[in-house]
């Protein structure tokens, strides 16, 4: 996958912008459609945000987002301190979340966008890349630190498991959802991205690594999708004996079905009291084209009907 989500030359002339037309009227003003914010979003969404804002500010020429791509806690913070007004997560807000702003008069929402999956990926050389539940947990818990204790056919080489950041909602998941409330390996490595991640992975035969699928997903039809050809993905499965029959991978089908374990939701959070460009944007996003977008990033859009086609091969 390209990565797109860096974009300093756009930055720099939105600056400019900002600077040239300081107190003058043809700053637009901010309705739902024109204006110019900031907001911030969970890194590990970054390829889909962006590509959703790409296509914004492409259909709505008077309006200027500058995201931060940052981790989960940061951009929740920047949200509750009134910083901004959006910001893309793998959670609603919290109740507390809820009070606190509705204390100071606001109307906070959470809207279901999409359906993640975080995707579990090894180097390519790696000749197991089919995995159960339980012994990622085993791996990210550090009750197994070598791969022979795994799989005996392996070399004794210690396993390193590899997430971007120690605040990230990846890391919050893998705690509840595969640790089960256990500490991290000490033999985790907090690579700083989702980007870094994928680089260490496909560079570390050892390795095992923790994204969001979007940042793997090739960009071609949502149909005949694969994923990135520079690392494995692990086919995961409930049961303990895993089979090619009984795993599978994040694609958008075993999402839907719940078949791949691990799920996650992802929402905007939003405290617009104004309902200006955040809610249009929310808007947009919502809408069948920025669903169709999340769609073409390998998740599960949340507002748009799902056509599941069963096919076979012709006898």
């Amino acid at each position: 996958m390209v990565n797109r989500w860096y974009k300093p030359v756009g930055w720099f002339l939105l600056c400019l912008l900002l600077v040239a037309c300081k107190g003058s009227r043809s700053v637009p003003d901010e309705t739902l459609f024109s204006g110019v914010i900031r907001i911030a979003a969970d890194e590990s969404l970054a390829p889909v945000v962006q590509e959703e804002l790409d296509v914004f500010e492409a259909q709505y020429v008077l309006a200027g987002v500058i995201p931060r791509y940052t981790n989960e806690v940061e951009a929740m913070n920047l949200l509750l301190m009134d910083s901004l007004r959006f910001v893309v997560a793998t959670r609603p807000f919290s109740e507390g979340e809820l009070k606190g702003l509705r204390n100071r008069k606001f109307i906070p929402k959470s809207i279901k966008i999409a359906t993640d999956g975080l995707a579990l990926i090894v180097h390519k050389s790696n000749p197991d890349s089919m995995m159960s539940v339980s012994t990622l947990q085993k791996i990210f818990s550090g009750q197994v630190t070598k791969w022979n204790e795994l799989f005996p056919h392996r070399k004794a080489q210690p396993i390193y498991a590899v997430y971007d950041d120690p605040n990230s909602s990846t890391v919050r998941y893998v705690k509840d959802s595969i640790c089960r409330g256990e500490k991290l390996s000490e033999q985790s490595y907090a690579a700083g991205s989702n980007a870094k991640v994928i680089e260490y992975v496909a560079r570390t035969p050892n390795a095992i690594g923790v994204i969001g699928v979007n940042w793997i997903s090739e960009e071609q039809d949502a149909a005949s999708r694969e994923f990135s050809s520079s690392i494995q993905v692990v086919r995961v499965s409930r049961d303990e004996n895993p089979t090619y029959e009984n795993s599978c991978q994040p694609y958008q089908y075993y999402l839907h079905t719940g078949q791949y374990p691990f799920r996650r939701e992802i929402y905007i959070n939003l405290n617009d009291p104004r309902s200006g460009l955040p809610t249009g944007l929310t808007s947009f996003i919502t809408s069948a084209r920025g669903q169709r977008i999340v769609l073409k990033a390998g998740l599960l859009p949340a507002t748009m009907p799902i056509n599941v086609v069963h096919t076979r091969d012709n006898l």
